[in-house]
């Protein structure tokens, strides 16, 4: 099992960063690299406990679908989604949230199993780890500017 542990300071209440996070319009707009968008559940708006939707995306050049269930939530410090189907073996995104000094940290901790034993273990130390970083970090910084920018 990886674990990614990235941790954003953002400059804005902790309620906007947190609804901002579970956004599907700033998910969508955090994305445009990989041209995701929602194939089914919630199309618009924020996520709640409960939600399902499933996410299309090209990732590493092959269009994939993901779908994830929105588990707990603790407005507006917590919520999780968790991967129903999709090309990990497991996947679980922990968002937090925390005011300090004025501003929000905002903490993910995304854990995930590759599929196909050894071979999955060698590809996600040698790219995928790497690429899964970069991916949430570059949507995180969407998330600071925009939020930053209101």
């Amino acid at each position: 099992m990886t674990t990614i542990h990235l941790t954003t300071v953002i400059h804005a209440p902790i309620k906007a960063c947190f609804d901002a996070a579970r956004s599907v319009d700033a998910h969508l707009s955090s994305t445009s690299g990989t041209n995701e968008k929602v194939v089914a559940g919630r199309m618009t708006g924020l996520f709640e406990a409960g939600d399902v939707v499933t996410w299309e995306a090209k990732h590493l050049g092959v269009r994939q679908r993901l779908t994830v269930e929105i588990g707990r939530m603790i407005e507006p410090t917590f919520f999780e989604d968790q991967m129903l189907k999709g090309a990990f073996k497991s996947m679980r995104h922990e968002h937090h949230f925390v005011e300090e000094n004025g501003a929000t940290v905002m903490t993910d901790l995304f854990q995930y199993e590759t599929p196909f034993g050894i071979l999955g273990v060698l590809f996600d130390k040698l790219y995928l780890e790497n690429y899964m970083r970069k991916f949430l970090q570059k949507r995180n910084l969407h998330l600071k500017h925009d939020l930053e920018r209101a």
